[in-house]
């Protein structure tokens, strides 16, 4: 990672306007290292938009009219053009991949890019994105023969590890079938800034904030409530029996002796 992206402390998204040109009625949002957030909101409410400004750290330049801060200031054009620098990776609901390279060579081929020669860097990255699917990755594997949960999980191990952008974007991960706690639990330790964009509660109410939108803006900012804690753990609970359910099936066994 180069000097200058590792030292992001902080990001910042100032105000546009929502879908009908209103001003958003909020002031700021300020994402700090070794935070988590969650974007959340009905269909259509913009959530896909508020990353997308993040991931091309805008400058009044979108349609929503937003723009994003770096440490309190606007960031420099190398962050925002040049693909080696650029501090944020976003992984996106619609990720795929054309090309028909290996996975290794794909890999390679983007280390290379990155100006990364790290032994081992593939391999890492490899054995992490298996961490997150129950469909183990080969490194010989055709990116074009993927699912979408092995694709998914490649494209969030590559961001953690060949991109290791201090900013990641995650747009409805368990829309894949991968294993979401293990990602969650993977890159909270990795200090970096997580935005979520997410359907699912268990990933929403873990995070410190809660950004909330509606007909394109930004409509409340929440921050984490320990009153949510017992909440939380009883989805969790429940999280993990779906996925136990949904590996058996996957495993073409039975379930008459489970009671959910």
């Amino acid at each position: 990672m180069s000097g200058a992206r590792a030292m992001i402390r902080e990001i910042t998204v100032l105000p546009g306007t929502t879908k009908d040109g209103r001003p958003e009625p909020f002031q700021r949002l300020d994402l700090r290292v070794g935070e988590i957030a969650s974007v959340v909101g009905p269909t259509g409410s913009g959530k896909t938009a508020l990353i997308t400004d993040i991931e091309l750290l805008a400058q009044r330049d979108t349609a929503t009219g937003r723009q994003v801060l770096i440490d309190g200031e606007p960031p420099p054009d190398d962050f925002r053009y040049d693909p080696a620098s650029r501090p944020v990776a976003m992984i996106t609901q619609n990720t795929k991949c054309f090309t028909d390279l290996a996975v290794e060579d794909f890999l390679a081929v983007h280390a290379r890019a990155r100006r990364l020669s790290r032994s081992g860097l593939v391999a890492e990255t490899i054995a992490l994105a298996n961490r997150f699917t129950g469909e183990k990755i080969t490194p010989e594997a055709r990116i074009t023969t993927l699912s979408g949960g092995q694709t998914r999980s490649l494209m969030i191990a590559d961001a953690l590890t060949i991109s290791a952008a201090p900013i990641v974007l995650l747009d409805e991960i368990e829309n894949a079938g991968i294993f979401k706690q293990d990602v969650l639990e993977t890159i909270r330790a990795t200090g970096k800034i997580i935005i979520f964009v997410t359907h699912d509660p268990v990933i929403a109410i873990l995070a410190q904030k809660r950004v909330v939108l509606a007909n394109g803006g930004v409509v409340k900012i929440l921050a984490w409530d320990d009153r949510e804690q017992p909440a939380a753990q009883a989805l969790i609970a429940l999280d993990n029996r779906l996925v136990e359910v949904r590996e058996r099936l996957r495993a073409g066994e039975t379930l008459c002796d489970v009671t959910i």
